[in-house]
């Protein structure tokens, strides 16, 4: 009867360690490469150094990190506001509603506007709304509400428009809005990606949208989902994709950014 009960202990211990291994693995993959993950590593020496100083009997130190650490909570909620609503984001992607899908001939439009623009080196950027509403992540914007068209998307682009410097967004197979802000990333990125670059990436951080950018400089057309940046891609390849990510929930996640380089 004993050993039957210290088994069943046992068992409850292993499973206990490997959920909280599981969820340490998966938030330090959710931080990774972000100024969240520094700010955690300097808040982890808080700790070690609180440690020592109490074994060590430093009183004056141990006592501010005491009080520091008392209100640490208060502390991770205001500082890492935006990383914890990312994180919570994640958990619920599972359970979320599926991804709203446009139209075949909405992608194919959009994929005829982005290769037209990128041999002509036309700046753009366009955002593919999904599983998220994008209205709380956009700054400024004129209402459009028009079937998406090459025509439409190039006059939207052309550098004479007063729209052309803004993001256009593209809800159920529809031109939304035009001449939106987003949200800039704070990740270091190459120096051959700009302002529009930034605010693709930007946006990915806080949603599941995915993003064309067309590079003004280079015509480089660029994919930008969740944690990947999919650079010097292919007309063909982005109607590919664009496809992919409205008929599968997720992506195949290659390309994922350059931990190593900072990106």
């Amino acid at each position: 009867m004993l050993s039957n009960v210290l088994s069943l202990t046992n068992f409850i211990n292993i499973i206990d360690i490997l959920i909280v291994a599981v969820g340490l693995y998966w938030f330090m993959l959710t931080f990774k490469g972000t100024r969240a993950e520094r700010m955690l590593w300097g808040l982890a020496v808080v700790v070690i150094v609180y440690f020592v100083s109490r074994r060590a009997e430093l009183l004056t130190l141990h006592w501010i990190l005491s009080n520091f650490l008392g209100s640490i909570a208060i502390f991770i909620i205001v500082v890492f506001q935006q990383d914890i609503r990312k994180a919570l984001v994640q958990v619920g992607k599972p359970f979320s509603s599926k991804y709203v899908a446009g139209s075949i001939e909405a992608m194919e439009e959009i994929t005829k506007a982005v290769s037209a623009m990128a041999k002509a080196k036309t700046g753009g950027l366009i955002a593919v709304e999904r599983g998220m509403e994008l209205s709380e992540f956009l700054g400024a914007g004129v209402e459009i509400d028009a079937v998406v068209s090459r025509e439409l998307l190039l006059s939207i682009f052309n550098t004479g428009s007063p729209l052309h410097d803004g993001a256009v967004v593209i809800r159920g197979g529809k031109v939304s809005r035009a001449g939106c802000i987003l949200p800039l990333t704070e990740r270091e990125l190459t120096k051959t990606m700009g302002t529009r670059h930034r605010a693709a990436v930007g946006l990915a951080e806080e949603t599941d949208a995915a993003i064309i950018v067309v590079s003004e400089e280079t015509g480089e057309i660029t994919l930008v989902v969740e944690d990947g940046l999919y650079a010097g891609i292919t007309p063909e390849r982005l109607l590919e994709d664009v496809k992919a990510l409205f008929t599968y929930k997720g992506y195949s996640r290659k390309s994922v950014f350059s931990w190593k380089t900072g990106l």
